[in-house]
This record gives structure tokens, C-alpha cells and sequence, in this order.
């Protein structure tokens, strides 16, 4: 880390956005929108305001395990990409959101950010390169709806965590009503290793729009969880296979897998056995990549209990702020929790999707997709399950 930092810093801002969109990186927060782009709609030339950049290190995402590594095992790859990434928008400063409960990466980050400025990395002309760039570091409240950028935002500003409404987006009017991006601790960290090897060493990973390496958390009923950095594209199969000792019992224990976070559909065994890693053949498969925690479930799980669980968490996170997510939330969890002991009517599966589709979309922030996915998931690939288990309870059998 921050080996000739200050030649890259020194090449400026468009070569740096070039380098990045050349790479073909794509957010590593969950959307997937390409970096590069995003960092070029940041104001070239703003003399009155300050420009920010803002790290999202809020990972509040159920089964996502892969920025707290990155902060605790490699604190600097994150500084040094904060002034690299930094330099390509124009930003004068950066500010790291991290999650309330990280309270040790948030000691490591701070001892790191001490070090950096205390080496001239960081602070009055970092790296030597004439460019001043500060790094300061908050501590986020532990909501979920904070991870969404415009709720970071508002919490950053010391309001109540709820997301805004866009337009105006955070590149025009973000933080205090200055131009900032939102990205990332994963995007951030991986951006000085862009610019060493090059935009076209990293596009040679994975698949064409689907490029670089990407860390996936892999956990649930495999032999030996864990996060690893691994090429994008990789089958779901090698990937477990390779890394986690495949599933408990065998591949053909395999009941479903939720391939990138609690909020994408879960996809069953038939899906699993071919599909590829990477945003858009996920896409295809009628889920998606996420923020890439993988969790994988055997055929020991209660798979209508454990969605059950999901939609509990969302409905307790919902912000209240749009109404379909309010109520929606919580009229999904409590059919879920009938459907769970077999109380439920049959027609309350049609009547669940339906609701899961009056949330999906008519919301003003992402969280309204998120509760309604797992659920979409779960009646169109385990639709069986569900209504059977509402038989045997009607015929008193469960």
C-alpha cells in the first residue's frame, strides 16, 4: 500500500475516471453501477462549493461480511483508495460512515488514519503531490436504512437516518448541500490496485460488463464459511467447491441459495447447479448479485420459516417514511407468519405477491425492493412447499 501514490495522484482526474472506467469496475455495494461513470458526474469545475466524498462502510446487509475484513485486516488499502478515489471526483475530503457495531475496525481505522497522517499520506499535501485531502471517520447509529446513500447522507448531518427524495442526486447536492459520490468500502479499496496494474489487467477478469475480482461471503450449511477474493463469473458451484469444502451433505443436499445479500430472490438447487456469479447472469436467473453474501441452504432448513425471519427484518428496518414500505412490510410479515405454522389461506400466497408488488418500485428509496424480493423468491421457486404445508395444517396433520 501507497507505493508511488503520489504519481497516480499526480496524474489528475480524468486520467484516473479513464483508467477506472476502462477497468469496467462496477459498484461493489449492491447496485452494480459502473464506477467510473459515477465518479465523472461529480462538478469539473465548482470553485464555490467543497465537493466530498463520502465511503459507505454502513454494511448492514444480513449475511454480508466482506468491508469489515477490508477495515480490519487492511485499513490503508481503504485510505489510500479514499485519496486515489478522491483525486479522480475533485473531492477535497473524505468521510467513512462505518456502522455503529464496528466498534473494533473503527478503532483499527482510526489507529490507520493516524498512522497515514502522521507519514504525510494524509492532511496538507498528501503523498507530497501538492493536493490537501483530510480523512475523517463517523460512527453510524446501526439503522439499516443508513446503508441507502441519501439516508447515510441525513444521518452524516446528524438528522434522522431517511433517505431523500431524488432529484436533486448527491452529485449536485449531497453532504451540506455539496456535491458528493457515495460508494462503497470494497469500490474504494480496490481502485489503487486499478491504477498499478491498469484499467485492461482487471477487465481481464470475468465476463465483458461483468470484470475484476470481487470478495464473496459465503455462509449458511457449507463445510467451512468464509469471505474470499475470487474472479467474477466464477461458476456458484466452483465457487463453493473450491473454497467452502461444497455443501453440508453433498451437492445434492443443496435446497436453495440466496447468491448476494437478504435482499435478492433465492434461486433452488435447479438454478444453482449452472449458474455464474456475476451481475448479469444472475440477473438472467431471476435474482442478482448483491453485495455478493452468499448463503446457502440444505434440505434440513425451513425455507418458508427462514424467509419468514427476513421479512421481520425488514419490516422493523423500514424507515416508515413511504407508505406502501410502512405497511407493506408488515402486513408481508405477519401472512409470512401464518404461513410459517400453516395458518394461512391459500389464496394469501397470490395475496402476498400482490402486496410484495404494490411495495416493489413505489418507494422512494431501495429497502421497499429489498423486503419484496426475498418473498417474490420464495413463492416462485418453493410455491409447493407453502401450500402444502397449508393442506396438512387444514387436515390437522401438521
Amino acid at each position: 500500500d501507497w507505493y508511488r501514490t503520489k504519481d497516480i495522484v499526480l496524474l489528475g482526474p480524468d486520467k484516473i475516471v479513464a483508467e477506472v472506467k476502462r477497468s469496467g469496475l462496477r459498484g461493489r455495494g449492491g447496485a452494480g453501477f459502473p464506477s467510473g461513470l459515477k465518479w465523472s458526474f461529480m462538478p469539473k469545475n465548482n470553485t464555490d462549493k467543497p465537493q466530498y466524498l463520502v465511503v459507505n462502510a454502513d454494511e448492514s446487509e444480513p449475511g454480508t461480511c466482506k468491508d469489515r475484513e477490508i477495515m480490519r485486516h487492511d485499513p490503508h488499502k481503504l485510505l489510500e483508495g479514499c485519496l486515489i478515489a478522491g483525486t479522480g471526483m475533485r473531492a477535497d475530503a473524505a468521510y467513512i460512515y462505518i456502522r455503529g457495531e464496528f466498534v473494533y475496525e473503527a478503532a483499527v481505522l482510526e489507529k490507520a488514519i493516524a498512522e497515514a497522517y502522521a507519514a504525510g499520506l494524509l492532511g496538507k499535501n498528501a503523498c507530497g503531490s501538492g493536493k490537501d485531502f483530510d480523512v475523517y471517520l463517523h460512527r453510524g447509529g446501526g439503522a439499516y436504512i443508513c446503508g441507502e446513500e441519501t439516508g447515510l447522507l441525513e444521518s452524516l448531518e446528524g438528522k434522522t437516518g431517511k433517505p431523500r427524495l431524488k432529484p436533486p442526486f448527491p452529485a449536485n447536492a449531497g453532504l451540506y448541500g455539496c456535491p458528493t459520490t457515495v460508494t462503497n468500502v470494497e469500490t474504494v479499496a480496490v481502485s489503487p490496485t486499478i491504477m498499478r496494474r491498469g484499467g485492461d489487467w482487471f477487465a481481464g477478469f470475468g465476463r465483458k460488463n461483468n470484470s475484476g475480482t470481487k470478495l464473496f461471503c459465503i455462509s449458511g450449511h457449507v463445510n467451512n464459511p468464509i469471505t474470499v477474493e475470487e474472479e467474477m463469473s466464477i461458476s456458484l458451484r466452483e465457487l463453493l467447491e473450491k473454497h467452502c469444502g461444497g455443501v453440508r451433505g453433498g451437492w445434492d443436499n443443496l435446497l436453495g441459495v440466496i447468491p448476494g445479500g437478504s435482499s435478492v430472490p433465492i434461486m433452488p438447487k435447479a438454478t444453482c447447479d449452472d449458474v455464474l456469479m456475476d451481475f448479469d447472469a444472475l440477473k438472467e436467473a431471476g435474482s442478482g448479485l448483491g453485495t455478493a453474501a452468499v448463503t446457502v441452504f440444505d434440505k434440513s432448513t425451513d425455507i418458508v420459516a427462514a424467509i419468514g425471519r427476513l421479512t421481520h427484518f425488514y419490516a422493523h428496518e423500514s424507515c416508515g417514511q413511504c407508505t406502501p414500505c410502512r405497511e407493506g412490510t408488515t402486513w408481508m410479515r405477519k401472512i409470512m407468519d401464518r404461513m410459517v405454522k400453516g395458518e394461512a389461506k391459500l389464496e394469501e400466497v397470490d395475496m402476498l405477491m400482490e402486496i410484495s408488488y404494490q411495495i416493489e418500485g413505489h418507494t422512494i428509496c431501495a429497502l421497499g425492493d429489498a423486503a419484496a424480493w426475498p418473498v417474490q423468491g420464495l413463492i416462485r421457486a418453493f410455491r409447493p412447499q407453502i401450500e402444502e404445508r397449508i393442506m396438512k395444517a387444514q387436515a390437522g396433520k401438521l
